[in-house]
């Protein structure tokens, strides 16, 4: 830089005198965003933060440097970038900065709106901030607040396909060949529909578990196909509460509670299909899987029993009441833990426990 341009080096000793304000705007501002997206349920992909070099800054004064009137005029020596996994996740973000900073609204951009066909890879929502007083101050460096910064939002998709364009495009310093400039638009126009897929993908999931949870709440279990989501909202409802309340009053023993997603692999293996099913297997073995739970601990004095004793007699139940016998009660626990010589050795033992129990005699 020459040393007559004295504007330009005045906006230096600016920014070497407020340079540790930068710092500790970039060292605070990461932080307190991922608390604010925490408290709003915004998972991000990242959160990247850098605070411009000198030797950039010169770069820039001596191109735009009269511009400027002192160094609050440039917005973008400490920059943010948000990046998010889904499309609409961008504007939750923007909301979550709406309420923690003031948004310079009239240079803040949203080049989301660019219909450019080479333009995907730069449809960030661009937001210049200010940190009110009322959120974060510190008495020894009140410029702070008076600082404007910027905030990219974009896509991870949108983030990496700007990052490969930029390296095998604008860094190269040569106009790129009208054929790889049709692939790269090409690209661009694949993963612009995989984001908006993934968004659209992740909606219908969403729509699909309340409709689930809809079902499961009004009783109407036959129509609730049996997988992770619709055994979860059905476990809510505490199907096998009733039954394991029932066997820990036999020693009037404690229920250690624990999740009982490990049976749906079992209810699955033994040919369930909804949670319907599963609610007429309690309701045909229940009784059937309190008197084998009587059997074992009833001359006990066990006063812990876990809740997952209710779906574990409900399905020896069933395997021995169906004619599945010692190899029905192994290929549960083998569903259950993987297979083991010490689940034979466990089907025998149950097998032998069960043979006099009255629901087999039945």
């Amino acid at each position: 830089m020459k040393e007559s341009d004295s504007h330009a080096q005045e906006l230096l000793s600016q920014y070497r005198f407020l340079l540790p304000v930068y710092t500790q705007m970039a060292d605070v501002i990461p932080g307190r965003l991922k608390e604010f997206f925490k408290e709003a349920g915004i998972i991000v992909a990242a959160i990247e933060c850098r605070v411009k070099t000198e030797a950039s800054l010169c770069g820039k004064l001596e191109l735009k440097g009269a511009k400027y009137r002192d160094l609050f005029d440039l917005t973008d020596i400490l920059g943010l970038r948000v990046i998010t996994f889904y499309i609409d996740d961008v504007d939750k973000v923007a909301s979550v900065l709406e309420r923690l900073f003031e948004i310079d609204w009239e240079n803040s951009v949203d080049k989301r709106k660019a219909h450019e066909i080479d333009s995907f890879g730069y449809l960030s929502l661009h937001y210049i901030c200010r940190i009110p007083e009322s959120a974060y101050s510190d008495p020894a460096h009140p410029e702070l607040n008076k600082i404007r910064f910027e905030v990219q939002m974009r896509t991870v998709l949108q983030h990496a396909w700007a990052n490969m364009y930029h390296d095998t495009g604008y860094k190269s310093g040569v106009e790129i060949p009208k054929e790889y400039l049709r692939n790269l638009n090409r690209l661009a126009g694949m993963l612009e529909l995989a984001d908006e897929q993934f968004s659209v993908i992740r909606t219908e999931i969403n729509d699909y578990r309340r409709k689930v949870q809809g079902l499961v709440a009004s009783g109407k279990l036959e129509e609730v196909a049996l997988d992770g989501d619709t055994f979860r909202s059905y476990l809510q409802l505490g199907p096998f509460d009733k039954l394991t309340r029932r066997i820990a009053a036999v020693n009037q023993a404690e229920i250690q509670d624990m999740s009982l997603m490990s049976w749906l692999p079992v209810f699955k293996g033994l040919g369930l299909k909804t949670l319907g099913d599963i609610d007429r297997l309690i309701k045909d073995y229940g009784e059937a899987a309190y008197q084998i739970a009587c059997y074992q601990i009833g001359l006990t004095d066990l006063d812990i029993v876990s809740a997952s004793i209710a779906p574990q007699n409900l399905c020896i139940a069933f395997a021995l009441k169906s004619g599945g016998g010692k190899a029905g009660i192994k290929y549960i626990l083998d569903l259950l833990g993987g297979e083991s010589d010490a689940n034979e050795l466990m089907a025998d033992m149950l097998m032998e426990q069960a043979k006099d129990l009255p629901f087999m005699n039945q």
